[in-house]
């Protein structure tokens, strides 16, 4: 499977997840963002009264490193909006283009403090800390964009259905040796998914930036 596929690949998660699994409420921001991933009904007792509650899908635990060598958890991104996608330093393929689309959005959310961009490599063994920083200074990105490194293993599961809904895996036939999705994941404050783009479309970034705004408005 090459990368191109897997933009296929990705796009029709995508759209099967907004056809079989979208949880909505009425609000105009989830009409338009809906909480993506499965859903499960939950039924507590309380002094005899049944109350239902939903669970979302939300994105799992991680520990992961940054360009700075620094920890970097789920925790600390509570309460941040965030972009999340999959690429390599030595990506001969679609990485240029994704890198240049999400500095657009870094930029434009520069001095948004409850925004941020988390790009994680599926070369963790080139692609150390100084790697990664060496790599965000050419591209002139952004104190708010972190470049994550981990474990293969850990990396690929955050990707896949469970966390992300992209795609990542360690490949000899794929050029550069990794094939992973071109996707950009959308995640609230609160780690659920609210949307899955195409990241190599440039004509994603207008809506993406939109889109981000508008959880920005609601909270």
């Amino acid at each position: 499977m090459n990368t191109y596929s897997l933009i296929g690949i990705s796009v029709g998660l995508f759209s099967f997840l907004s056809c079989q699994f979208i949880a909505c409420t009425p609000s105009s921001v989830s009409d338009r963002l809906p909480i993506l991933g499965e859903r499960e009904i939950t039924e507590t007792d309380s002094d005899g009264i049944k109350l239902m509650d939903t669970l979302y899908h939300t994105i799992p635990d991680f520990t992961l490193v940054d360009q700075d060598s620094n920890t970097v958890s789920k925790c600390a991104l509570k309460g941040k909006i965030y972009l999340a996608d999959f690429f390599f330093t030595r990506c001969p393929t679609i990485c240029p283009v994704t890198s240049r689309n999400l500095l657009q959005i870094a930029k434009h959310f520069v001095n948004e403090p409850r925004v941020v961009i988390v790009s994680h490599t599926v070369d963790p063994k080139y692609d150390r800390p100084y790697v990664l920083k060496r790599y965000a200074a050419e591209l002139g990105a952004p104190s708010n964009w972190l470049f994550l490194n981990g474990p293969k293993g850990a990396v690929y599961k955050l990707a896949g259905a469970g966390g992300y809904f992209s795609f990542a895996q360690e490949d000899p036939n794929a050029p550069g040796g990794f094939d992973h999705s071109g996707a950009f994941t959308l995640v609230d404050t609160n780690f659920r998914v609210r949307a899955v783009y195409d990241g190599t479309k440039t004509d994603s970034i207008s809506k993406i930036i939109a889109d981000i705004q508008l959880l920005l408005n609601k909270g």
